[in-house]
């Protein structure tokens, strides 16, 4: 079948963790990255900053999702400065180092080191690349739908050769709500002009496209294992998602 181009074809939400990227891959880099970046400027140990952040993150991930739960459509910039603070100032406190005086001088240390890890971490899976460029290369119109910020989501694109390819990246930042429900599907449809019955989400969690099935898009699972419920279809990984498409047509 020949490729074919243009508004005939739906608008493409991917999730990047676990769909385009392998969060097991970036897990075990980051902490040696973030050591190489705040030892030189905050003084410690390379080793003390890695094993910092190897420490802190889970309980900081555990309370962001209890937030979520108690609140799912809070204001999602301010959950994640509250978490990009606290991760500062936790990590200095685990490696007995003097804390940025300013929330804002936290915050800025905090972009600052995700913009020297992120683009030196990669991390996408076999063939993610190429299926994204073969996408685009078709026409389809490509978003994220991630619950990272917009400014990362570009970082890890760009590292991986295929920012270009994409529209907007939501970045729960660009919509004003976390990737907790079916309100941020519906969010990121409006912003991004998408008729929910043109559009697809792709997502390696279940529960997520659920809610997408619920603000009304069609929706494929992402993963080694199938979906339980038959409203969702399957690919093992994005590298098979083209030809999916192409026998959908």
């Amino acid at each position: 079948m020949a490729e074919q181009t243009g508004s005939r074809w739906p608008a493409i939400f991917l999730d990047d963790g676990g769909v385009i990227s392998d969060n097991a891959v970036r897990a075990a880099q980051w902490p040696g990255l973030v050591g190489a970046y705040l030892a030189p400027r905050l003084g410690g140990a390379e080793e003390a900053w890695a094993e910092a952040n190897r420490t802190i993150c889970p309980a900081l991930w555990q309370e962001w999702g209890a937030r979520l739960q108690e609140d799912p459509t809070g204001d999602a910039v301010a959950l994640r400065r509250y978490y990009d603070e606290e991760w500062v100032r936790r990590m200095c406190a685990f490696v007995g180092v003097s804390a940025p005086a300013s929330s804002e001088a936290c915050l800025r240390l905090a972009d600052d080191t995700s913009t020297f890890v992120i683009p030196r971490v990669g991390g996408a899976f076999p063939g993610a690349p190429e299926a994204i460029r073969q996408l685009h290369g078709r026409g389809y119109g490509l978003h994220t739908a991630s619950g990272e910020d917009s400014r990362e989501l570009a970082l890890y694109l760009e590292g991986i050769g295929v920012k270009e390819c994409f529209g907007a990246l939501y970045g729960a930042d660009l919509v004003g709500i976390a990737k907790a429900g079916p309100e941020y599907y519906a969010r990121i449809l409006s912003h991004a002009g998408a008729a929910a019955g043109d559009a697809l989400v792709v997502d390696d969690r279940e529960d997520a496209l659920d809610w997408a099935a619920e603000a009304g898009a069609r929706t494929v699972l992402c993963g080694p294992d199938g979906a339980r419920s038959p409203r969702h279809g399957h690919v093992r990984s994005l590298a098979q998602l083209p030809a999916l498409l192409l026998r959908l047509v």
